[in-house]
């Protein structure tokens, strides 16, 4: 249950520190800077002390799956794996592949999946930050599909207003979710590790660096210090982006750059220069 504990704890930090920017720099706040009135009132936010239920329906599911099912590291042999999980190796025909799910095998002896099979070896430094930025990329991408999913079909739309239901985007928001729909983030993030076989270790390295990003772009200030204020111009979305898409509820499906973004409106722009032309008859 590591990795569960870990997500909670480092949420636990980054977001709270968010909040109290959030609540103590009113001139931060992209809604105050955009009206011009500092005395704007801050949205209902909730203590910490009375959000336990938003994290007990957080844990709950990883919980399951964690002694449910068997993890798979990139560097660990099958026999190792299957071992973990309470099968016979050399009975047991489980596929190695991470993408592939494998249940524990359940028994009076072992009725939970308790054991991890990890690797021997550490990564490098160069291939912890490899992969660390090739998961970040394949994130941002699969989750424009999902994300972009959720708001033009109409049952995912009905589960995805969850997130959009605030008067002003807060740190707070970042884990205003349906259970669907932070499944589907975790799983997400779970496929862009898992897809280039990942270290452990940098998983482990992933999980601060995802919350942060996320919870950076749902914090709906205008930091200095802020991720797309330290990347080449153009090439992150940040907080105003993410700002705008909650406001309008279109645009910008990206989390947290610009090239799909970008791509999809060219293609869209492209789409209505043709129907233009049909309708004036070239």
């Amino acid at each position: 249950m590591f990795e569960t504990g870990w997500t909670v704890l480092v949420y636990a930090i980054i977001e709270p520190s968010y909040t109290y920017l959030y609540g103590h720099n009113p001139q931060l706040r992209l809604a105050v800077q955009k009206q011009g009135d500092p005395s704007k009132p801050l949205p209902k936010m909730q203590r910490p002390s009375k959000r336990l239920r938003e994290g007990f329906v957080y844990i709950m599911p990883l919980l399951i799956m964690d002694v449910t099912m068997i993890k798979k590291f990139h560097g660990v042999p099958v026999h190792e794996m299957a071992l973990s999980g309470n099968y016979d190796p050399d009975t047991v025909g489980m596929r190695g592949t991470f993408l592939a799910p494998t249940l524990h095998r359940f028994s009076w002896s072992s009725p939970l999946q308790t054991q991890r099979a990890l690797p021997l070896s550490a990564p490098s430094s160069r291939q912890l930050v490899t992969q660390l930025a090739t998961s970040i990329l394949i994130y941002d991408a699969v989750f424009f599909l999902f994300h972009f999913a959720l708001h033009k079909l109409p049952l995912l739309n009905r589960i995805h207003h969850v997130h959009h239901g605030h008067a002003e985007i807060n740190p707070q928001i970042t884990n205003q979710l349906d259970v669907v729909e932070r499944l589907g983030l975790v799983l997400l993030a779970n496929f862009s590790l898992n897809i280039i076989g990942s270290h452990v270790l940098t998983r482990t390295v992933f999980i601060p660096t995802f919350i942060g990003l996320l919870v950076d772009i749902h914090s709906g200030l205008d930091l200095a210090w802020s991720y797309d204020k330290i990347l080449p111009k153009g090439w992150a979305a940040g907080s105003q982006r993410h700002s705008y898409h909650h406001q309008h509820g279109s645009k910008y499906y990206e989390p947290f750059f610009n090239w799909w973004d970008d791509l999809y409106g060219l293609i869209i722009d492209g789409r209505k220069g043709e129907t233009s032309e049909v309708r004036q008859g070239r």
